[in-house]
Parts: C-alpha cells; structure tokens; sequence
C-alpha cells in the first residue's frame, strides 16, 4: 500500500474541514455513535457528513451537493 503526501504520520489523526462539504478524518481515529460505541470503518480516510442530509449517517454521500450546503471554512 502506497502513501501519498496527504497521509499523516503513523498514529497521527488529522481532520480537514472542506468548504461547503465534509470533514475528512485521516489516520486511526476512532469515530463514536451517539451512545458512545465505536462505528464501524473499512478506510484509513473517511468523510463525515456535515450537512445532516446523508443516507449513510455519519459518513457523507455527496448530499451535499445537491441539498445547497454552505460554510464559511
């Protein structure tokens, strides 16, 4: 498996914020439901949705494309 630049250091966590779309969470993260029990994730990079209009809660679907969503960041 290949890394690129955008890949943080091994054991770091970064969170990028995308204007008018997701958060996208690299490196070991672990993400909580509401109750506090760990989701499940098949990626080293995963995107939460933003906008509260995805299907597939709490990963993004692009719904935010097409729903209007907007940021200031």
């Amino acid at each position: 498996m290949s890394t690129s630049e955008t890949d943080p250091p091994t054991g770091e966590v970064v969170v990028t914020a995308y204007p008018d779309g997701p958060l996208l969470v690299r490196g070991p993260a672990t993400i909580l439901d509401q109750d506090g029990r760990p989701v499940p994730r098949s990626r080293a990079t995963v995107a939460l949705c933003r906008c509260g209009g995805t299907a597939i809660a709490p990963w993004c679907d692009a719904t935010h494309k097409v729903n209007g969503f907007r940021t200031d960041a």
